[in-house]
């Protein structure tokens, strides 16, 4: 049984390679920075493309143009990064374009402190491109989700097409932890559907079956348009109302099933317990040994790690939410995912617990917020 020793971002590089991963490119930026270096070691020795951008707006640029030429792209970075990111990530959500991004947190807000981690962009990946259009974004609590959770953010990406956000974290990324990648049972991997070549392709047209469109490289023998503009089916700049209306309806319906179809989570529900703790990220850690202690005194909680963070999994939290006289949300931020629960939760009590000052929440602190708060 072969077992090793590694840190969470080395391990994300390694499951992008298994994904099928053949191109990344980046900027260095702590913590991010040894998703960057383990790449530079593994891709070019299996065939793949690694390189460095003059900046974050240049390397995401181009993790694009290899997407749209038929190749899995992968980027990390970190907050500064993904302010920088922003236009991008718009430009993928609007014409199409799978990619999957990493975010490793850290304390904010601008430069913050590089050293320090936190959960600090969360609303950010969800509202952070222009038009408000949704995205999927994959939470790692530990070493073993940063190697599936990868796998599976470059699956959905060349399912829907579209931009995956992984967010992680300084104490996620940069923890040493054993990792046993012979017990993993590997997600299969997938790739976008190809497009039958005709003279009449059209680049974003889709049937009535899907929604999402087939997909041919740029360069083809098949003339592919791409624009960052709005568009029709066939690529070409357009202002006609009912197209437009027709498309961004398209863009929030195909994602519609991701909550429910590709939920990832972990569910520790106890028997008659009166509370439900909510968490993810590092934080779910403090929560797993916090479970177990309170079960211990006699005062058993229930506990849901969300995996999973956009699309929210509302069919998932009311559903163990049920029963529960209050829920209790965990976050290292100053309260950002505690508004989707309030909002999916109506007549239950909420309550948040949270800190933002680059110092993990411990077992003792949902304890004592449990006995207290």
């Amino acid at each position: 049984m072969a077992i090793s020793f590694l840190e969470g971002n080395e391990v994300i590089a390694r499951a992008a390679l298994a994904a099928g991963c053949n191109f990344f490119a980046g900027y260095p930026i702590t913590p991010a920075t040894t998703i960057f270096n383990t790449m530079l070691k593994l891709l070019p020795p299996s065939g793949g493309i690694c390189m460095q951008g003059e900046d974050e707006i240049a390397s995401i640029g181009f993790c694009l143009g290899a997407s749209m030429a038929g190749m899995k792209a992968m980027t990390a970075t970190s907050g500064p990064g993904i302010s920088l990111y922003s236009e991008q990530i718009s430009f993928a959500i609007g014409s199409e374009i799978p990619i999957v991004i990493v975010d490793v947190q850290r304390l904010g807000p601008s430069t913050g402190s590089a050293t320090l981690g936190a959960d600090g962009d969360i609303q950010f990946l969800r509202w952070g491109n222009s038009g408000g259009m949704p995205v999927i974004t994959l939470c790692p609590a530990d070493i073993t989700d940063c190697f599936l959770l990868t796998i599976h953010a470059f699956n959905l990406a060349e399912e829907f097409r579209c931009p995956v956000f992984i967010a992680a974290n300084k104490e996620i990324g940069m923890t040493r932890e054993s990792i046993d990648f012979q017990s993993l049972t590997i997600p299969e991997i997938k790739t976008r559907r190809p497009a039958i070549r005709t003279a009449d392709f059209q680049p974003f047209a889709v049937s009535s079956e899907k929604m999402v469109p087939d997909f041919l490289p740029i360069g083809d023998i098949i003339p592919v348009r791409q624009t960052s503009s709005t568009h029709g089916p066939d690529g070409y700049i357009t202002n006609d109302p009912k197209t437009i209306e027709s498309n961004r309806i398209r863009l929030v319906k195909k994602l519609e099933t991701v909550a429910s179809a590709h939920c990832y989570y972990e569910a520790r529900p106890e028997q008659d317990a009166d509370t439900l703790l909510i968490a993810y990220g590092v934080t779910a850690r403090a929560a797993r040994q916090a479970q177990q202690e309170a079960k211990q005194s006699g005062k058993p909680f229930s506990l849901l790690i969300l995996k999973t963070l956009w699309p929210v999994p509302e069919d998932l939290i009311r559903k163990h939410a049920q029963g529960v006289k209050r829920v209790i949300v965990m976050e290292m931020n100053l309260g950002q995912y505690i508004r989707e629960v309030e909002r999916i939760l109506p007549g239950i009590t909420v309550l948040f617990f949270g800190q933002m000052n680059g110092r993990l929440i411990t077992p003792t602190q949902i304890r004592e917020f449990l006995d207290h708060g």
